[in-house]
């Protein structure tokens, strides 16, 4: 029996693939990454270094370095390079971790959007299905037969209700999630954990962000984690405005965006540039800084 664990580059996944190594073993431990290419180049790093340590390998500093040539995304010309880049340095790693599985569609989220010509929301996210759970399943079923594999997510005891759909999309095959089972933890008790294991945290958790995903760019994200962006990254925030608005004149209509709002028990379209003038403008007490949204890659499953 194999054990897979979805790993996403956050805490989560990597502190649920703990467990399960604790568990089964390092041998029986595999560990499968989809890669958007949009992650932040900090988060590939965490990613390979607590992967090396999870199969008790010498820390991979040649890899860590080579993440270096991932440049931060300010324009199309960046996403070229890292189109370049990324597919080699998995290569590279799946040599030096034979049980490290890093998967790639070969398109961004922007480039899904464009092909299913909708922007993605916190409703219908398109990039999840086609970059993450297409590519995952296609990838399971292709090596597994159900009886074969138990399949893990780094969900934590406070997202327990978001199981269901999870199991129900992976029918036949068996997913458990171990950190919403005891002992429980939360996200400060995992960062010290991976602390205690001389892994350093990624860059993004310290700036603010509630998950290290798509560099911070998330369309399930809300008003508040759009506004931290901005503060954190506003080139790689201007770079996602740019790409909105391109949209919305490739599609011929202005009244579809990432986020929304309601005014007066009417629903309206809420775009990026549209938050930032207003943030910019000093009108914080139109914006719900507290509307965080979240991550829900392998949590929320549509057929878009």
């Amino acid at each position: 029996m194999k054990h897979v664990v979805m790993y996403s580059g956050g805490s989560g996944s990597r502190n649920a693939s703990r467990r399960v190594k604790i568990e089964h073993g390092a041998e029986n431990t595999l560990l499968m990454f989809t890669d958007t290419l949009v992650e932040d180049r900090d988060t590939y790093r965490y990613m390979i270094e607590s992967a090396a340590h999870l199969f008790d390998l010498p820390k991979p500093y040649h890899l860590i370095a080579f993440c270096e040539k991932i440049p931060d995304i300010r324009s199309d010309a960046d996403i070229v390079v890292r189109k370049s880049v990324l597919p080699e340095l998995a290569r590279k790693t799946m040599k030096f971790m034979p049980q490290f599985y890093w998967m790639q569609d070969g398109r961004t989220p922007w480039e899904v959007f464009r092909e299913k010509r909708w922007i993605g929301n916190s409703q219908v996210a398109q990039c999840s299905h086609q970059l993450k759970q297409e590519l995952s399943k296609k990838w399971v079923e292709s090596t597994f037969q159900p009886e074969e594999v138990t399949l893990y997510v780094g969900i934590d005891w406070t997202e327990i209700h978001r199981m269901e759909s999870i199991v129900k999309h992976w029918k036949p095959y068996t997913v458990l999630a171990p950190m919403t089972e005891p002992p429980y933890q939360d996200k400060r008790e995992m960062h010290r954990i991976d602390r205690d294991d001389g892994l350093r945290q990624q860059r993004l958790y310290e700036k603010g962000f509630s998950h290290a995903n798509c560099g911070g760019f998330c369309v399930r994200g809300g008003q508040g984690h759009f506004i931290n962006l901005l503060k954190q990254n506003r080139a790689y925030y201007l770079y996602n405005e740019a790409k909105e608005l391109e949209m919305q004149e490739f599609l011929g209509r202005t009244d579809i965006s990432i986020l929304t709002r309601t005014v007066n028990r009417e629903e309206q379209t809420l775009t990026l540039k549209q938050l930032r003038e207003e943030w910019d403008a000093g009108l914080r007490q139109q914006i719900d800084i507290d509307d965080i949204g979240g991550c829900g890659c392998y949590v929320n499953y549509e057929t878009a």
